[in-house]
């Protein structure tokens, strides 16, 4: 079967004739909203896997658990070829076929016929819009729901334009991506109100993201719970907060895990001339969220690269486990590293 992203991207719009799950398919992504929306979109285009890897928003190490042989497909979306190299180059040598859409930080990409990368690392795009390209905008209500998700609400609404979307439909498109996104952090899935794996089987059935929110529970679940986390993060005072940078610590707990990251987006959208740090506390330290201002959108990946099981991309970034003792160094570094910002 050709592949569905090229050159044939299978069904035509409207045929609802499901293919079978191939079990020499394989699809992984990150349990966010891009990585979940992106998914979708290759699986509506056509390419039916039998096996499917995903885990919280931080769980990006995902390569790790595939366990193709050669001639299998592995279609990957919004996770960093950087942070599964070992694992991909692993596959590629026993002659499994990988295709790989994303926009986090790659570094060198392994020069094997094996391995397709659509990768893409400008500040204003995520990986479901890299889909939506290929796939000639064919699904694009789902990577707008993806952009919002990904609090890339400028560039939403501009894709929105294209697709013939009123101004109730961009509204509830932007509910469902910040849904989707806030269900994803956690340190565990048991942190979450729902697993990605069962997210990503919920949506199947719908090619139209507003007919599954109007369908299904998950929106007004998410609501709900969204609402009484952001209602308990407003109560935390910034441990730092000037023009230029403002950082702050939620508690080890299931509430502050899940919002951390909607926090971090809404701040940056509040106060776009500086940059955010949302400190989670952990048993061993800290888990990161650090979004760049978003009137000068770069930095925070290479800020947080700086640091041990740190990475992410241009604008938003974050550090899975910062130790206790790094602390003080961290927030120096942040610092400095968005110190030359002005404004409120």
């Amino acid at each position: 079967m050709a592949d569905p992203i090229d050159p044939a991207p299978g069904p035509e719009p409207g045929d609802h004739t499901k293919p079978a799950a191939d079990p020499r398919r394989w699809l992984v992504f990150n349990g966010d909203a891009d990585g979940i929306c992106a998914a979708h979109q290759l699986r509506l285009a056509g390419y039916a896997p039998h096996n499917v890897v995903t885990g919280v928003k931080r769980d990006i190490g995902l390569l790790a658990r595939v366990r193709a042989r050669a001639g299998d497909q592995v279609k990957v979306a919004d996770i960093s070829l950087d942070a599964n190299r070992a694992a991909l180059e692993r596959l590629l040598a026993a002659g499994v076929r990988v295709t790989w859409f994303d926009h986090h930080f790659a570094g060198t990409i392994p020069p094997s016929p094996g391995l397709k990368a659509h990768i893409d690392t400008a500040s204003d795009t995520c990986s479901s819009m890299i889909v939506d390209a290929l796939l000639g905008g064919r699904f694009r209500r789902w990577a707008v729901a993806a952009a919002f998700g990904d609090n890339l609400h400028a560039v939403a609404g501009t894709l929105a334009a294209t697709a013939g979307v009123d101004t109730a439909e961009l509204q509830a498109l932007r509910e469902l991506g910040e849904l989707m996104n806030y269900n994803a952090y956690g340190e565990t899935v048991d942190d979450l109100h729902v697993a990605p794996a069962d997210l990503f089987a919920r949506i199947a059935d719908f090619e139209d993201p507003l007919r599954f929110a109007a369908a299904d529970a998950f929106v007004p679940c998410l609501r709900a719970g969204m609402a009484a986390d952001m209602l308990l993060a407003q109560g935390i005072a910034p441990l730092v907060a000037d023009a230029a940078t403002a950082l702050a610590v939620l508690p080890a707990l299931p509430w502050a895990r899940r919002v951390n990251g909607v926090l971090a987006n809404e701040l940056a959208r509040a106060h776009p001339q500086r940059a955010h740090a949302i400190l989670v506390q952990t048993e061993r330290g800290f888990v990161v969220s650090v979004r760049a201002p978003l009137a000068r959108p770069s930095g925070a990946d290479t800020l947080c690269r700086g640091f041990a099981g740190g990475g992410g991309r241009a604008r938003a970034a974050g550090i899975n486990d910062l130790p206790h003792a790094d602390l003080g160094r961290f927030c120096d570094a942040f610092q400095q590293h968005f110190g030359g910002s002005t404004g409120s």
